[in-house]
């Protein structure tokens, strides 16, 4: 079953945002992952949130995602992704 990864993103060093979205599709890509939304516009329907950024991604499953978010190959992208922008990240089972 396909799990999706939601990432809400506050970029706080843009240019080092950049560096990391160069190293992050090729790991995304590895495990099998694809890309559903990065960064498109954002509009509110209900509720107050107020997301800068959002992104989407696409495992083949929970596990394949954890496998990812884990890798070794992710690593550094993932502390750069730390220290350049402010995340909350979820996954979720898809039906």
């Amino acid at each position: 079953m396909s799990a999706y990864v939601i990432v809400e993103i506050d970029i706080v060093d843009p240019a080092g945002y950049e560096e990391y979205k160069k190293l992050a599709g090729a790991t995304v890509e590895k495990y099998g992952g694809k890309y559903i939304v990065r960064g498109g516009e954002t509009k509110v329907l209900e509720g107050d949130w107020q997301p800068k950024r959002i992104v989407v991604l696409q495992f083949d499953s929970m596990q394949r995602a954890k496998d990812w978010l884990h890798c070794e190959e992710y690593r550094e992208p993932r502390k750069m992704r730390h220290r350049t922008a402010r995340t909350n990240m979820i996954l979720v089972e898809g039906v």
